[in-house]
């Protein structure tokens, strides 16, 4: 069946249930989603995990696919979303992975630019249109001569080299912002040598088969990640007429925030002085505002009641403050916006809806909440009376707290607030299952550096506090951020 094109395998699939059609879709692509997961996690476990659940999605949407998709394209979109997904429930560990990923590819590549691009290659690729992505999967993921990709994509050979060019252009630019300089040439030369690394035969004829089964055999963390993949699959509607006009919204946006700025210069200056303080807002006007940060070596925000008040945030910090959304538990289906911000919404009452009306005027930006079913950690007590657990010596109902690396020291505390350290250092969902209904003065200590698995830390919460963390599922109230239809 080598010589039948992708649309072909896909319809005798879909039309036939052939076994056959399928394994050679998975044989042919198996390589471009297995590199894609394991750039993004670090993690060879994760990325097999990854991949047999995106060939599962396939499984379960063939019928939805129409002969115009571009298979290489979809397929590493949706692992590019799989991956994701995955990332945002293990993200304090991934972000160590990725770390000892950069040191392994230095030392396995030659390549010093390959080194480099590697771990923000899907990142630069999540910014390009669709069509786009597609046009450059094919020509350097899987190294298609320009008249193969032409007749893939339906264009002209001319149209399609100039599609390509313009996506390797949008990805030097991206490269260059962040210190790698090189020319266009070079980049997608690295791509083609280095982008796909050849899974093995047999995890090519495990994923088969499973996927074949439209996951009836999978494990229950590649059921788990299908369910989210397919649900955020969903909310994107990744159409290129949607992200044509969000594109063109958020230009207008920003035009707008120019204007403000040079007609607003006096009014700002009552409150953009790089203060992080609740007195502030007190003195402030009331009304609303989102500008270039004029303090970009700054950072943090605040609520004092409905009111915020914010320096040197990025798009999610304010989007947050607007919603009320916490980081562990945020969903951003939107494409990634750069730049830091200061903004306030200082109003009498109402300052957080106004908040949000500003971002979908400036960025197109929209929030709301749902329900997940996901991998949590329940918070237990293993024994009761440990030592860096006491019943608090406040009771005046104030509160303070000290926090940093290895160490966090809390007076007059919930339970809920050690819940949500544990959730920090995770980066997974924490429920407090403690049944503690006092406060705490807490005293947590551990050896936070070579702790990629988190065994220091789950060793102190268990001596010191007497707690333990057990995993499980549980429906979750999850912040997403979209774009605005």
């Amino acid at each position: 069946m080598s010589d039948l094109s992708d649309a072909d395998l896909l319809e005798r699939y879909v039309r036939d249930g052939s076994e056959a059609a399928f394994a050679e879709l998975v044989e042919r692509h198996i390589g471009l989603v297995h590199s894609v997961a394991l750039r993004r996690t670090a993690d060879p476990g994760n990325a097999q995990d990854i991949t047999q659940a995106v060939f599962v999605i396939l499984a379960r949407k063939a019928a939805t696919l129409n002969r115009r998709t571009i298979l290489p394209g979809w397929l590493y979109h949706t692992a590019r979303l799989t991956a994701a997904n995955l990332q945002r429930a293990e993200a304090s560990r991934h972000r160590r992975e990725q770390e000892a990923y950069m040191h392994s590819i230095q030392e396995d590549s030659p390549d010093s630019l390959w080194v480099e691009i590697a771990p923000q290659l899907e990142q630069a690729m999540s910014r390009l249109r669709a069509d786009e992505r597609d046009a450059l999967v094919l020509r350097y993921f899987q190294n298609k001569s320009f008249a193969e990709v032409a007749a893939i994509i339906g264009k002209g050979e001319a149209a399609a080299r100039k599609q390509v060019q313009r996506a390797v252009e949008k990805l030097r630019d991206f490269f260059l912002k962040r210190g790698v300089k090189s020319s266009a040439e070079d980049i997608s030369r690295t791509i083609s040598l280095h982008s796909i690394q050849p899974a093995s035969a047999v995890l090519a004829k495990t994923v088969a088969a499973v996927a074949f089964a439209k996951g009836a055999t999978a494990s229950a963390s590649t059921l788990t990640l299908i369910k989210g993949a397919l649900k955020i699959m969903a909310w994107t509607k990744a159409k290129t007429a949607v992200v044509t006009a969000a594109v063109v919204l958020l230009a207008a946006g920003t035009t707008t925030v120019t204007v403000e700025k040079i007609h607003a210069r006096d009014l700002d200056a009552t409150w953009d002085t790089g203060k992080i303080d609740s007195r502030v807002l007190d003195k402030a006007p009331h009304f609303v505002r989102i500008i270039p940060t004029k303090f970009p070596n700054r950072g943090g925000w605040l609520t004092s009641s409905d009111r915020i008040l914010g320096i040197a945030g990025d798009v999610v910090e304010f989007v947050q403050s607007a919603y009320g959304g916490y980081y562990n538990r945020t969903v951003w289906l939107a494409p990634e916006l750069p730049g830091k911000y200061d903004f306030i919404a200082n109003l009498p009452a109402g300052s957080k809806e106004a908040m949000q009306k500003e971002i979908r005027k400036q960025f197109s930006l929209v929030g709301r909440f749902a329900t997940i079913e996901t991998n949590v950690l329940f918070l237990k007590v293993s024994h009761p009376g440990a030592a860096g657990l006491a019943p608090t010596r406040i009771h005046n109902g104030s509160s303070s707290s000290s926090s940093r690396n290895g160490e966090n020291n809390i007076q007059n505390a919930s339970a809920d607030s050690i819940a949500s350290i544990c959730e920090n250092e995770y980066g997974i969902p924490v429920i407090d299952q403690t049944g503690l209904r006092g406060k705490y003065d807490v005293d947590l200590k551990w050896d936070y550096r070579n702790d990629p698995q988190h065994e220091n830390f789950k060793q102190a919460l268990n001596n010191r506090l007497g707690l333990e963390l057990v995993p499980g599922t549980a429906p979750i109230e999850y912040l997403i951020i979209e774009k605005a239809k």
